[in-house]
């Protein structure tokens, strides 16, 4: 028995020993790689470090220049002096890699140290390796200029998304919400309903989480906090001192280290109305999204809110535009009740992707298909005198696979959006179904941020491509 348990100690040994040589050199790899990966394209790192070496080699042949050449004489002079005394003692096929391996050393130490203090600098507590973080945010300066429009949380999903693909990103949100903690600040107070916007910034921010929750944070309890989030009075607190919910959202992004801008569709305080099919009126958001009969048309107050700058200048430049999803009437239709909005889109002739909502929404959207959407978004631009397809990309779910929680909406009222490809499409309409809801168990249905990004990008480059 003993001599099994010693033949059983050397092999857990010898295993030991050669899992400890194997870590040892895959960590040797591993630095290897990392260094050799600071010479990967794309960073725009080599080519300032060799303008560096050309800039000390030039300033050195000046100052020699500059000198009547004695300091050059006298470097070479000393070099030669010492290289002969060094050959004297030590053979040269010695001191030759000997000299080189101390410099090649010299180097990976100097740059290794040099990296790790921009590291502690620049990405402090974070897991990711500076590296990987320059190349990511190069690949991300390069990607297209993308202009969101919507609210909701339908936008705000989108926009977490879409910030892995681009970092030149513009989320433009309705400021019609009045509703919830949104409408009590925007009555008590006086400003621009701050909800939209809050969960923008949110999704779009790269800060460390704890910020982005506590931006999110709602008050359980507490008397007057009750239902508000932390997130929507530091936007309403800054509004206030700043004169401007845009300057407020600046002043936020700034804060929350934003990839990209958010900008309210207007500056000014603007509320909604509905006209029934049976000609009754209905003011504000909340009532209706509430609404039981087919509304016919919307409309805002006071009529043709100013654009802001922003978002003007972010439509002249985008490469994509993206409306929803979200509630038609409610979160997508009142951004194109700002006529310079609609007159800019109208201009840009980028690939315009309308994303369809899963679910229809009792009272608002009650048993529209996805060509119904178009056609009350197109029949509304109709009524403020536009005659012009806007859109003319389409991005829906694919098959709905029997659930549970479809069920549930169904008991709710609510039903899958349907898209009929081939009618759309005889129309002249880029059509694309995917998979856009996760198949993991959730409390509610919802577009899955990946899913969604990933089949937005797709079809941009596939209209990109055949146009």
């Amino acid at each position: 028995m003993t001599i099994v348990r010693k033949i059983k100690r050397k092999r857990k040994r010898i295993k030991r020993t050669f899992s400890i040589i194997k870590k040892s050199n895959l960590d040797v790899i591993n630095k290897i790689f990392r260094i050799l990966s600071w010479l990967l394209p794309g960073l725009v790192l080599k080519r300032w470090i060799v303008t560096s070496a050309i800039g000390l080699v030039t300033s050195l042949l000046g100052i020699a220049i500059w000198t009547n050449l004695r300091p050059l004489y006298w470097l070479i002079e000393t070099f030669f002096w010492l290289m002969t005394g060094l050959t004297s003692i030590f053979p040269v096929s010695i001191l030759g890699p000997f000299i080189l391996f101390i410099g090649l050393l010299l180097i990976c130490l100097g740059q290794n140290r040099s990296i790790n203090s921009i590291q502690k600098a620049l990405v402090p507590q974070k897991e990711t390796l500076l590296v990987d973080a320059l190349r990511v945010n190069s690949k991300l300066s390069r990607g297209p200029n993308i202009v969101a429009i919507g609210g909701g949380t339908g936008l705000s999903t989108l926009l977490k998304g879409l910030k892995n693909y681009s970092s030149n990103i513009s989320a433009i949100v309705t400021v019609t919400d009045d509703g919830g903690s949104s409408g009590i600040l925007r009555k008590q107070l006086g400003v621009q309903p701050p909800g939209d916007i809050r969960n923008c910034l949110a999704a779009l921010s790269n800060e460390e989480p704890t910020l982005t929750r506590l931006f999110q944070y709602r008050f359980s309890g507490g008397g007057g906090l009750e239902g508000h989030s932390f997130g929507n009075l530091f936007l309403s607190a800054l509004t206030t001192i700043t004169g401007s919910l845009e300057k407020a959202v600046q002043a936020s992004s700034q804060v929350l280290s934003v990839q990209g801008q958010v900008i309210p569709a207007t500056g000014i305080d603007v509320m909604l109305w509905a006209e029934l099919e049976d000609g009754e009126k209905i003011f504000g958001e909340s009532l209706i999204g509430k609404s039981v009969k087919p509304i016919s048309r919307i409309g805002c107050l006071p009529e043709n809110p100013p654009a802001l700058k922003n978002a003007i200048e972010a439509i002249k430049e985008a490469d994509l535009i993206v409306l929803g999803p979200g509630s038609l009437y409610t979160s997508l239709l009142p951004n194109l009740l700002v006529p310079e909005i609609v007159e800019e889109l109208l201009k840009n002739n980028s690939p315009k992707i309308y994303i369809s909502n899963l679910m229809t929404q009792p009272g608002e959207t009650d048993g529209l298909d996805v060509y119904q959407h178009i056609k009350s978004i197109e029949k509304q631009l109709f009524n403020f005198g536009v005659n012009t397809r806007i859109f003319n990309a389409i991005l829906s779910q694919g098959e709905f696979e029997r659930s549970s929680l479809i069920d549930y909406y169904r008991s709710r009222g609510a039903e899958p959006v349907i898209c009929n490809k081939k009618r759309l499409v005889s129309e002249g309409y880029h059509v694309l179904q995917a998979p856009l809801y996760s198949k993991r168990i959730t409390p509610t249905l919802r577009h899955d941020y990946r899913r969604l990004a990933r089949a937005v990008m797709y079809l941009y480059k596939k209209i990109k491509k055949a146009n």
